[in-house]
């Protein structure tokens, strides 16, 4: 990591006062899910990490200002790399890539890097991790099983035809075999009885 990247890297991290679903950590996944991906299919990696790390800067303040954090982190993404004179023409691909990377933004990623960043942030919302993450989410909002099942049939069991990258498309099939066995066990947990003498 160059010095450029380490200095991004904390500035990111000290937007971060607390952890959870969308905390650093899934920054930290989600930048090497690109790397992973961008090996495989070839990216502009001086515009997908700064555009990775960036993604989510503003997910802490979005429920306080109701701005999506999808804008705001991109207007805090072009005002620091301008701020530390970042080669203007790849700002301009790396505020597209964090307007364009989230799932219910409606704005279609139409270079490479945008691309992988949205493959990148949806796989780690399935799998394992993705479980996990919405298991949190509900306990950040006060809510429970029914609500965390509920997410997985809104958006999560969708994600698996969303991908726009073969390596990406790859991953998601087992990520998402694992998320369907995981909620066919859940619902037979659930929905069994429990013997009158335990």
């Amino acid at each position: 990591m160059n010095e450029e990247t380490a200095a991004m890297l904390d500035y990111v991290r000290a937007a971060f006062r607390e952890s959870g679903a969308h905390g650093f950590d899934h920054t930290g996944r989600v930048v090497r899910l690109c790397e992973h991906l961008a090996a495989r299919e070839g990216a502009d990696m001086a515009v997908l990490i700064p555009a990775a790390l960036f993604h989510d800067i503003a997910r802490p303040l979005e429920e306080e200002t109701g701005v999506p954090h999808e804008e705001e982190g991109a207007r805090i993404a072009e005002s620091y790399l301008r701020s530390v004179r970042y080669p203007e023409d790849r700002i301009a691909a790396i505020v597209h890539a964090i307007r364009a990377h989230r799932y219910s933004s409606g704005i279609a990623p139409e270079t490479q890097e945008a691309r992988i960043l949205s493959d990148a942030d949806n796989l780690d919302a399935m799998g394992a991790v993705g479980i996990a993450r919405t298991f949190i989410r509900a306990g950040e909002h006060g809510r429970g099983i029914a609500d965390a099942t509920g997410h997985f049939h809104e958006k999560l069991l969708n994600l698996r035809d969303l991908m726009y990258t073969k390596s990406a498309r790859e991953i998601a099939e087992e990520r998402h075999a694992f998320l369907v066995a995981f909620l066919k066990t859940l619902d037979g947990e659930i929905g069994a009885r429990i013997p009158p003498d335990v």
